[in-house]
């Protein structure tokens, strides 16, 4: 089977210095034993996806050995050959919404290294514990920011194959997982008890909109063990703005894999 590539001819030059399939062939990643690459976007359950390929590849034993996964994120990279001749090719999308979120409320919210890496970008012009979700969506929206963090790039850009054998939904994975294992012989181990990335397993508060909330009343709830719904952050100028800044992704999402996931499932596309 012929492996089509979604960025090499993109620019008439030579393919390593093509930096769009660059970009998309270092998050390639091959399961040896089954000739597979996986294509793994950040905040897409990419922890649980890169510690099963660490244990299933022979590099660790198991769970306890979660923190080698940070520092080998490239060492299951993909060959231009592997990449060609993979028996079996897999994504997993997320819903954008729910992605960006997800982003805010971990990386954002927490102050980890990504958000001074905003900062500093911004000249440390806005103060750290008065910024809110609107506040970040209106930082995206300047040129540079939207590709600067990994987290909150857009997903088409991870993207190696035009087409893969298997687009898999977040938002469904116990499917997602079951289809991967049956493919490619692994397991799949939950990595979201050891590396805490995720943000689905606080407490969830009452319904109100957590739009324009700071950071600091933010992180208080967050060490409470609290969290808004990702819908909760949105309102309609917010969904609105997002669409924009993401509409390859949503339309990507909904022709792969439909709308009734999506969090704002009749959200127009601009």
């Amino acid at each position: 089977m012929t492996r089509a590539f979604r960025y090499s001819a993109a620019s008439p030059a030579v393919l390593r210095q093509n930096a769009k399939h660059g970009f998309a062939a270092r998050h390639a990643l091959c399961h040896y034993g089954s000739d597979t690459v996986y294509s793994f976007i950040p905040k897409n359950g990419c922890s649980t996806m890169r510690l099963s390929l660490a244990v299933a590849n022979g590099c660790i034993a198991d769970e306890q050995d979660w923190l080698w996964i940070h520092a080998n994120n490239e060492t299951f990279r993909a060959s231009l050959r592997e990449l060609a001749r993979a028996r079996f090719t897999f994504v997993i999308l997320r819903c954008p919404f729910s992605r960006l979120a997800s982003a805010f409320l971990d990386k954002i919210v927490s102050r980890k290294p990504d958000f001074w890496e905003l900062h500093r970008a911004e000249g440390e012009r806005f103060d750290p514990a008065s910024l809110s979700f609107r506040g970040f969506v209106k930082l995206l929206q300047k040129p540079g920011h939207l590709r600067r963090n990994l987290h909150w790039a857009p997903q088409s850009d991870f993207l190696v194959y035009k087409d893969y054998d298997f687009w898999g939904a977040l938002e469904s994975f116990d499917a997602a997982k079951q289809k991967i294992e049956m493919e490619t012989g692994m397991t799949i181990l939950d990595a979201r008890p050891w590396t805490a990335h995720g943000t689905s397993g606080g407490e969830v508060v009452e319904a109100q909109n957590f739009a324009d909330m700071t950071l600091h009343r933010l992180e208080g709830l967050k060490i409470d063990g609290r969290l808004p719904p990702h819908a909760q952050l949105y309102d309609a100028q917010l969904r609105e703005s997002v669409a924009r800044l993401y509409a390859d992704d949503l339309k990507l999402y909904i022709e792969r894999l439909g709308r009734e996931r999506l969090t704002f499932p009749d959200i127009e596309i601009p």
